[in-house]
Parts: structure tokens; C-alpha cells; sequence
């Protein structure tokens, strides 16, 4: 185990000491499973109080980058991050930029396009059978007017995610799923007013046909559709907000 202790401004130390510690976990230094000293130890080695430390490592472990255990073998311990989990930190990360407009919903729709697109013609020519068949799980629930708008919201985000694991890329697939959890629940609650969940289950249909015959042009256009069709009702939801303001209460 190695922790290099750099000098800490007199700002936000807890901050600056969990990126120190969470860089050494980046690049290495820091690995699975390896014991960090107590915090007594590293209250002297970074000459700050006890609770400047806690506070740290408070940060490191709503990261999931450190786990505690009690005993005489216990202490703090570097973890091993999952993909699940670097991809719900990256998508928690996306919303909290969407909420704060870094993001429009037309950026939102032109990455799902660009990226899934990819998903879809790589899923075409090796979707299997049980793959096909979750995709078609979730449609029927899409086609059941009774379900809730979060239902479908619900069911929407798993039909796509199903897709980006369909490419069979961890890579891609890692992306995409962060991204659709992040942004497609934002996108469909803005436009659920507006837009048909019949046409988007219709729509969802064809995608479905088009992956079990492998043609992934008419796949990649039926998306694209989709895409155009909720960027539309995007446009219509901000006209209506524009014009139907929040009266204070």
C-alpha cells in the first residue's frame, strides 16, 4: 500500500484529503482490499483534526470507494468498485448537471441517438433469444393501459437499457446505461403530458421486430423516429410551460 501525503490547503480539508486519498485509489497507489491507516493516523499525517478526517472518509464512503468493519480485524478498507457502481456515480453525476442546465433535452436527444444507434447495430447481429424475449416482456407491460406514468417511465428506461446490454460492448453498454438512467426518466416526465405511450410502444414494437429479423437500418430508423417524436413533445411541454407559468402560492 502506498499514500503519498501532499500538503493540504486550509480549505475544505475534508474535501481535499478525500480527493487525495480517492486520486491514490485512481491511479493505483491505493488498492482492493488494502487497510488505510486509523484515523488517528491520518489526522497526524495530514495534520488536521480527527473530524477533518471522519469527514473524509464520510466522502470516500458515499462513493463506495471505502468500507468499514468492526473487530479485532477490522478498519477501513479500500473497496473495489463495481461497474453498477461507477455507473449510478456516473449517472447521478449527469443528473445533477441536467438539474442544474448544463444540459439541454435536445443535448439529452442527440446523445441517445448517437450512442444507442451504435447499441443497435451492434445488438442486431448478436441478440439472443433470452434477450429478445425480456425486450418483449417489457413491451407487453408498455401496451397495459393501466400502468402507471412511472411504470412506464419505468419500463421504457429498462427496454433501452436491455438494448445497450444487447451490444454486447461493457464499454458502450456502461455509457449508455448511465446515461439512460440519468436522463431518460427527466425526459419522459417532462413530456408525459404531451406525448402517446401508444406510439411509443408502437414504436418499441418495431424496434423489437426489426432486432429479431437483424435489421439494424430499419431498427436505427425506428429509433430515430422515436427520438424526433419526444424531441418534438419536448418543444411542446416548454412551450406550455412558457405560457403556463407556476402561479406562487
Amino acid at each position: 500500500m502506498s499514500l503519498e501525503i501532499a500538503p493540504i490547503a486550509q480549505r475544505s480539508l475534508s474535501s481535499q484529503i478525500a480527493q487525495q486519498i480517492r486520486q491514490a485509489i485512481m491511479d493505483g497507489s491505493l488498492k482492493a482490499d488494502d487497510r488505510l491507516p486509523t484515523e488517528g493516523e491520518l489526522a497526524l499525517r495530514y495534520e488536521v483534526s480527527r473530524p477533518t478526517i471522519r469527514e473524509a472518509l464520510k466522502r470516500l464512503a458515499a462513493q463506495n470507494l471505502i468500507r468499514s468493519r468492526r473487530g479485532p480485524t477490522g478498519g477501513t478498507f479500500i473497496n473495489r468498485p463495481s461497474t453498477a457502481d461507477l455507473s449510478d456515480a456516473l449517472s447521478s453525476a449527469t443528473t445533477l448537471l441536467v438539474g442544474m442546465d448544463a444540459f439541454s433535452l435536445e443535448d439529452i436527444n442527440q446523445t441517445r441517438l448517437l450512442l444507442e444507434t451504435n447499441c443497435l447495430q451492434l445488438a442486431a447481429t448478436q441478440i439472443t433469444t433470452a434477450q429478445l424475449d425480456e425486450l418483449a416482456q417489457e413491451l407487453s407491460k408498455q401496451q397495459n393501459d393501466q400502468l402507471t406514468p412511472e411504470q412506464f417511465c419505468a419500463s421504457d428506461v429498462r427496454f433501452h437499457r436491455l438494448i445497450a446490454e444487447a451490444s454486447g460492448n461493457p464499454l458502450l453498454s456502461f455509457i449508455m446505461v448511465s446515461i439512460i438512467e440519468a436522463l431518460q426518466p427527466i425526459s419522459n416526465m417532462i413530456t408525459f403530458r404531451f406525448r402517446e405511450r401508444s406510439v411509443m410502444a408502437d414504436q418499441h414494437l418495431r424496434i423489437l421486430q426489426a432486432l429479431k429479423q437483424h435489421d439494424a437500418e430499419q431498427a436505427c430508423a425506428v429509433l430515430a423516429e422515436q427520438v424526433n417524436y419526444l424531441s418534438e413533445k419536448s418543444q411542446q411541454a416548454q412551450q406550455w410551460k412558457a405560457t403556463n407559468p407556476t402561479k406562487p402560492e
